[in-house]
């Protein structure tokens, strides 16, 4: 089957399953009877520095959940992982070894579990919107990790588990931790209530030194190593602009809607010789209004790190720095008109309290579009930098065929790395 068929027919089938959707919503998939929920039954897919991360983040803020299952490539990680997790947080880790699965499996295995009432997903992206999509067809509620997708199927894939999501009442709170970081809150209200007057540019940066890179263990296969050393491979990473900027980038979107068109350019100097990534990209992303936003990301080891955000306005200028940096806005005297300091730990938690509050109200939120958006904007940066064409946004959302993930992927499907893109010979599919 071409990558075009199977591209007609996942539209075809979205299209059905959110239509269904609408006229049902309750005939698939309901957590534990679609009864009250006072205590959430957590499952985790991954259980890597993320993964882990989730997990402590919500049994530390939540006094109603236990986490039951967790779902790994390797089962004895998840395992190690477990028994770490019992030491901070005791009977709330109630993990029994029949509930650690193992293998490219282990998702299904913690999604069918009828004792999960929510799971974590927080493997490499390249399986983020498909590990969704299972979860909402399956009637969980789901934590999903940024980005939610990396390419236009991806995309059409979060928009059907948004619409399924909503019409059967279940939540989906996505990994973009600055939309519930005080200072980021905050910052974002002051300029929509007018304080810069008319926002009109801004820059975004995600420049920072190295990164990890594993080696590959000998005895492993093509699949094996390519999900060890994921960040270097496009269809489980999406480049370092998905997988890593997209905060920057979801805080610009927040602000000036989804952009129209974007022009980018970069390369790569140190990477390893079978990465696949860049180790730089600088986008131009155009909004409605002609309102411009200068973004750039950079990972090249001895440089200097600049990840925060400037808003600038007709009345003056804000200051949105990432982790605990704080916020600063000014007039165009630089007079200032408000400040507040940052605190990333508590929005890491706070994502997760939203999140199981919402489901014991009985007022899910489904927020899996915004962050989408947010991603597929990454994406489309990503695709103009690697073909050095300019992209829009109308064919990234209604042209665009691109599906990079491996389905039906094994152990043992041999994969070769491609070669880094390389403008002019790189095709916008």
């Amino acid at each position: 089957m071409t990558d075009k068929t199977h591209r007609r027919d996942f539209i075809k089938q979205a299209s059905a399953v959110t239509a269904a959707a609408s006229i049902a919503p309750f005939a698939i998939g309901a957590p534990r009877g679609r009864r009250a929920l006072e205590t959430i039954n957590l499952g985790v897919v991954g259980t890597g520095g993320r993964g882990t991360g989730a997990c402590n983040d919500s049994l530390t803020i939540n006094d109603n959940v236990r986490l039951v299952a967790m779902g790994n490539l390797r089962a004895d990680k998840a395992r190690d992982k477990r028994d770490q997790l019992r030491e901070v947080h005791g009977a709330k880790v109630a993990v029994e070894d029949s509930r650690i699965y193992g293998g490219l499996e282990a998702y299904e295995a913690v999604i069918d579990d009828p004792e999960v009432d929510c799971v974590l997903l927080t493997t490499s992206p390249g399986f983020r919107p498909w590990h969704i999509q299972r979860a909402v067809e399956a009637g969980k509620h789901v934590f999903a990790e940024k980005p939610v997708c990396l390419d236009a199927a991806g995309w059409h894939a979060c928009q059907a588990a948004q619409a399924k999501a909503e019409a059967q009442g279940t939540a989906i709170v996505t990994g973009t931790q600055y939309r519930r970081q005080q200072n980021y809150t905050q910052a974002i209200k002051h300029i929509q209530d007018g304080m810069i007057g008319e926002p009109i540019s801004g820059t975004a940066r995600y420049c920072s030194t190295g990164i990890w890179y594993r080696d590959r263990e000998e005895g492993m296969t093509d699949a094996e190593y390519q999900l060890r050393n994921w960040m270097h491979f496009t269809w489980l990473s999406g480049d370092q602009i998905c997988e890593q900027a997209v905060h920057n980038i979801d805080v610009m979107n927040w602000v000036f809607g989804n952009p129209e068109s974007c022009y980018a350019m970069g390369g790569r100097f140190t990477r390893p010789v079978d990465s696949e990534m860049w180790d730089n990209m600088s986008v131009d992303y155009a909004y409605p209004g002609g309102k411009m936003v200068s973004f750039r990301c950079r990972q090249v080891p001895g440089t200097k790190t600049d990840v925060d955000n400037v808003i600038y306005g007709s009345e003056g200028i804000a200051y949105i720095k990432a982790i605990n940096g704080g916020s600063r806005i000014v007039d165009r005297n630089g007079k200032e008109l408000y400040s507040e300091r940052g605190n990333i730990g508590a929005a890491y938690r706070q994502e997760h309290k939203d999140l199981v509050d919402s489901i014991v109200a009985g007022k899910p939120i489904v927020e899996v579009d915004q962050t989408a958006d947010s991603s597929l904007t990454a994406a489309m940066g990503r695709e103009s930098a690697y073909s050095g064409m300019p992209v829009t946004w109308e064919f990234m959302t209604e042209e665009s065929e691109q599906d990079t993930f491996k389905h039906g992927l094994t152990l043992d499907t041999p994969m070769e790395p491609r070669e880094p893109a390389v403008p002019g010979r790189y095709p916008l599919t």
